[in-house]
């Protein structure tokens, strides 16, 4: 027998399949890791196909040496998925197929974690001697505990008295797994009667298509999530769950862990090594039948799925902007077809691209107009800032804001502030020379973060002393730039000194459980304040917000990207969708320099389809997606002589393919990245616009030119969601 096998090795050169021999007395199936030599070392390796036939000399070919595990760790569908996605991003199978398994797991640093248990003999009990009296208490303990325990409740007894009972046939010694669990908030489950919309989607939604679930914010999709998930859990099939931010994985645990209870597994970055792998097995054991999580839960080794839906779909987290590079819709969509069950997408602000899809009938558009407890929609005061500014204040908040933030603390309720920048402020600069403070190893401002008093990389990490004199000129005329949200919380701090403030970024959310204290702790404060960038903005449910004040909503609509405006509808329309949950009427103060663009017009009516059809036109007109596609190819590394010269070889002959399509390759360009260097790599593009009619053909030949003249990672990005 003859195994073929992907070398877990992310090296261009390896990427290939392999054959090795399978040894007589080694049990090897189809999806098996092994170890298995490979020159003068041994390299873990996945199996992806056995055959009684060798294409090589098979006296050339080596032995297997073992299995890592007695199970196939990658399924059968997911050998599937590589292929699907090779093809798609021209991606290497090893990185591929890594995305399939816990980091961990891979790297061999985490597996199953057991416990000592202790078993009550009871027909030896006579045995003990009467002045035994710790002997006896053990025996005690175990008849009011089911007659079993664990090593570590029984060690308040002493391990002597532990030892001898196990000696004398009383107690029996096993080994149990303890599985790790995510820290969850219980709460109560609560059943909600479905209103007209609500029953009409969860009806509608029970083939194997896609559905685009249209909901303003607060029109109760999570429960409608919840019916579809309890139906197909009904048919004996299972469920994922994707949402796009860990922040907002608690809320989604706690609800659904009322209605499902341990059926419910998550999946996201945020949870340790050993929680992460005991999650992933329960999900793969069958034990766990719904995963939750944010992108990489669409790898969940989960069979028979009888639904996948995708939460806020519009959002570009779920597009992986690191290597390997990914659109999880894609691969939800393929797994979909794969178990052939439904996917369903739900936004309150879909994406132009989903939107365009279901007006075409390629996905059947579902709508939940009115809220679910039947309020209005908060409404949204625009404030002009230039006119505050010509006024005399030229501080961060307007005058409503303050003294609506005022109105909400003296009547005990909560308001979130949104500002999509962390940080104290965005840069420092020498008003003297003009110098700014960048990385030495990416090509970027620093950002100045105030209470570590440092200089901060968001690209590399890297950390550097605040400025106090320029050092090109020696000036110490330093400025801070654009606000972020640490000096947002300092301003509310001075004007409201006893209020409970509170900020949520990533800087504030890096360890563990950190999303859910500071979720907790503003949930529990009457009246509070909760700052924050865009985590904050979505799906969180929270009765006392009243009053949500936007700071700079400009800061995401002069961004040099064609999807800048639809970024800020959709951040307007749902960071507002957080106020006015329950019964208190909610108000949304937003401010602006540029208070008559179109997109605060129809964001103000929460007029999405207005807005859609104002975007379609300009996105038709000047042929940008989804009425066309996008191919960048991006080279980077350390020399940037061969990066230049790389890219100078393909595009000459890239630009060849212009004599074969010609008028569908409506641009084609190249290129420094608009951030030149990250990570002390220096970064080209090659830019080409596609009519899609023969984009697929034109990205194989454009695939086949780039892997003949490279030698090391090229990344290839369809439709990137940052340009940058």
């Amino acid at each position: 027998m003859f195994a073929k096998i992907i070398i877990d090795q992310d090296a261009k050169a390896l990427d290939k399949v392999f054959e090795y021999i399978v040894p007589d007395d080694l049990n090897i199936v189809v999806g098996m890791r092994v170890f298995v030599p490979f020159g003068k070392r041994v390299l873990q390796g996945f199996v992806i196909g056995l055959s009684e036939q060798c294409e090589y000399d098979k006296d050339k070919l080596k032995k297997i040496i073992s299995a890592i595990e007695d199970f196939p760790a990658i399924k059968q569908e997911m050998l599937a998925l590589m292929d699907f996605m090779a093809k798609k991003y021209h991606l290497k199978l090893a990185s591929i197929l890594r995305l399939f398994l816990p980091s961990e797991m891979r790297e061999g640093k985490v597996k199953e974690l057991f416990e000592t248990h202790y078993l009550l003999n009871e027909s030896n009990i006579a045995i003990i001697h009467k002045n035994a009296k710790k002997q006896s208490e053990i025996v005690e303990y175990l008849k009011n505990n089911n007659g079993n325990a664990s090593s570590s409740e029984l060690a308040q007894f002493g391990y002597s008295a532990i030892k001898t009972l196990v000696d004398k046939g009383i107690l029996i010694k096993e080994k149990k797994e303890v599985k790790r669990r995510p820290f969850v908030i219980s709460s109560q489950e609560k059943r909600v009667v479905l209103n007209s919309c609500q029953k009409k989607a969860v009806e509608e939604i029970c083939d194997n298509k896609t559905y685009l679930l249209h909901g303003v914010t607060g029109s109760g999709k999570t429960e409608v999530y919840m019916n579809l998930i309890e139906n197909v859990l009904s048919q004996g099939k299972n469920a994922i769950m994707l949402v796009p931010e860990i922040s907002l994985t608690p809320q989604i645990m706690s609800n659904f862990k009322a209605r499902f209870g341990d059926a419910v597994a998550l999946l996201h970055s945020g949870l340790s090594a050993g929680e992460r792998f005991d999650e992933w097995k329960r999900l793969f054991s069958g034990e766990a039948r719904i995963a939750i999580g944010a992108r990489s839960a669409i790898f969940a080794p989960i069979e028979n799925l009888g639904i996948i839906i995708i939460d806020e779909e519009h959002e570009q987290s779920y597009i992986s902007e690191s290597n390997p590079r990914f659109d999880t819709h894609d691969v939800a969509e393929f797994r979909a077809r794969y178990n052939s069950c439904p996917l369903v997408l739900g936004s309150a602000t879909p994406s132009i691209e989903s939107y365009e899809k279901a007006k075409q009938g390629q996905y059947q558009l579902i709508e939940l107009p009115i809220r679910a407890n039947g309020k209005e929609l908060p409404k949204i005061q625009i404030i002009d800032m230039m006119s505050e500014f010509r006024a005399g204040n030229s501080g961060i908040f307007s005058v409503q804001l303050l003294s609506d933030l005022a109105n909400v603390i003296n009547n005990k309720k909560q308001a979130m502030i949104f500002i999509n920048r962390r940080g104290y402020s965005s840069f420092q600069r020498c008003r003297d020379c003009g110098y700014i403070a960048k990385c030495i190893d990416c090509d970027v401002s620093l950002v100045y973060h105030r209470e570590d008093n440092r200089l901060k990389c968001h690209y590399c990490g890297k950390q550097y002393k605040v400025l106090d004199r320029c050092p090109k000129c020696g000036g110490e005329n330093i400025k801070q730039g654009a606000v972020g949200t640490e000096q947002v919380v300092q301003k509310i701090k001075e004007y409201f000194p006893t209020v409970k403030v509170l900020r949520m970024d990533n800087d504030t959310t890096s360890t563990k459980n950190s999303h859910q204290k500071i979720l907790d702790e503003f949930k529990n404060s009457l009246p509070g304040i909760l700052v924050g960038t865009q985590m904050i903005a979505k799906g969180h449910d929270f009765e006392n917000v009243v009053l949500v004040g936007i700071v700079d909503a400009d800061q995401s609509l002069y961004h040099a990207d064609y999807r800048s405006t639809e970024r800020t509808f959709q951040l307007i329309t749902q960071v507002s969708g957080r106020a006015g949950r329950s019964e208190s009427e909610g108000k949304v103060v937003l401010q602006t320099y540029s208070p008559r663009h179109y997109v605060y017009k129809f964001a103000s009516n929460y007029d999405y389809k207005g807005f859609f059809r104002k975007e379609e036109n300009i996105r038709q007109t000047s042929t940008f997606p989804p009425f066309t596609r996008i191919l960048r190819i991006l080279f980077s590394d350390h020399d940037e002589n061969y990066v230049r010269e790389l890219l100078k070889v393909c595009y000459t002959e890239i630009e060849k393919l212009k004599e074969v399509y010609d008028e569908d390759i409506i641009y084609l360009d190249a290129m420094k990245s608009p951030i030149k260097r990250i990570q002390n790599k220096y970064r080209y593009q090659i830019m080409m616009r596609l009519k899609l009619e023969k984009a697929d053909e034109i990205e194989n030949e454009v695939f086949k030119i780039v892997d003949n003249a490279s030698k090391t990672s090229v990344f290839f990005e369809i439709n990137p969601q940052n340009l940058s």
